[in-house]
């Protein structure tokens, strides 16, 4: 017998080392080709399933199965995201305006599909800058660089309208639009400035020229109530005269002449000759001699003058 003497056939026992090998590979196959046929879908996304490169479904959240190998799931956030722009424009006065503007967006869940085979997921460079740019753009070239800054609200209304009319039709819904930024430039922005200090001017002027005014109002008043104050104290001594004058007499002025008197008489009266003195004769000598009169001593004549001839 072959093998010499001394050596015993025994049969061989496990498996040859190459279908070991190969059940390996069939079972990591395998394992590979079943975690190829699940997806999960986060929260707050969608799954665009393509099956050799088209569009042929969209996955909600959750887990999903799919052909392995066949097929492959593009992931599209539909939450809100935000996206800041700038983009210089001129305005209608033909000033050059920097504007900064915030959308928020978020892709239409109902409409990922389109959107993915239509543009693709990086949709955010393709359409959405470019609507943002021709808006501020389109909306800038409506105001006037004041008109701007003034009102505000009524631009980013004119910015959000034209979005929605490009943007919408693409599947993307626009919620919000802020403009955060206006830059001009540095002559406008002097000019700005130096009319702003001259409405100030101007506003401090005419408040001075108002006060003027009402200290001049309030001046001629009092001069006015002073006039009729002095008016009616003339009206009041007039009225007082004209009384006084229906009421005197010559009884009355005698009355008030002896009430008057001290009892003195006058030392001299004036006449056709001149001054004429009198006697001074005391009240209380009247009064203790009722019969005496007092005399009165006639002036002395001047001498006459006699012409003497040659």
């Amino acid at each position: 017998m072959p093998g010499g003497p001394g050596r015993s056939m025994q049969p061989q026992r496990g498996l040859p080392y190459g279908v070991l090998t190969s059940g390996v590979v069939v079972v990591l196959i395998l394992v590979f080709a079943i975690s190829n046929a699940t997806t999960v879908i986060d929260a707050g996304t969608r799954g665009v399933v393509k099956t050799f490169g088209e569009v042929t479904g969209v996955f909600g959240e959750g887990l999903h199965f799919r052909v392995p190998f066949i097929t492959n799931v593009v992931v599209v956030d539909v939450r809100t995201q935000r996206m800041i722009s700038s983009s210089s424009a001129a305005s209608r006065d033909l000033q050059i305006v920097t504007t900064q503007v915030v959308l928020n967006y978020r892709a239409d869940p109902d409409a990922v599909g389109n959107l993915v085979r239509e543009i693709g997921i990086d949709y955010e460079a393709k359409i959405i800058d470019p609507a943002i740019q021709e808006s501020v753009k389109a909306a800038t070239a409506q105001f006037t660089a004041e008109n701007l800054i003034t009102q505000r609200p009524l631009v980013s209304e004119s910015i959000r309208e034209v979005l929605l009319t490009r943007l919408a039709p693409r599947g993307i819904i626009v919620e919000d639009v802020s403009i955060t930024e206006f830059n001009f430039s540095e002559e406008f922005s002097r000019a700005v400035e130096a009319k702003q200090v001259a409405e100030q001017d101007a506003e401090r002027a005419e408040r001075e020229l108002r006060r003027a005014q009402i200290e001049a109002q309030q001046q001629v008043a009092r001069a006015q109530a002073e006039a009729e104050a002095r008016l009616e104290v003339a009206r009041a001594e007039a009225e007082a005269l004209r009384l006084q004058r229906e009421v005197i007499s010559p009884e009355l002025l005698q009355l008030r002449f002896i009430e008057r008197w001290d009892g003195i008489l006058p030392r001299f009266m004036t006449g056709d000759t001149g001054m004429l003195p009198l006697l001074s004769i005391s009240a209380d000598d009247i009064q203790s001699d009722p019969v005496a009169r007092p005399t009165v001593q006639p002036a002395p004549e001047p001498p006459v003058e006699i012409d003497q001839q040659p």
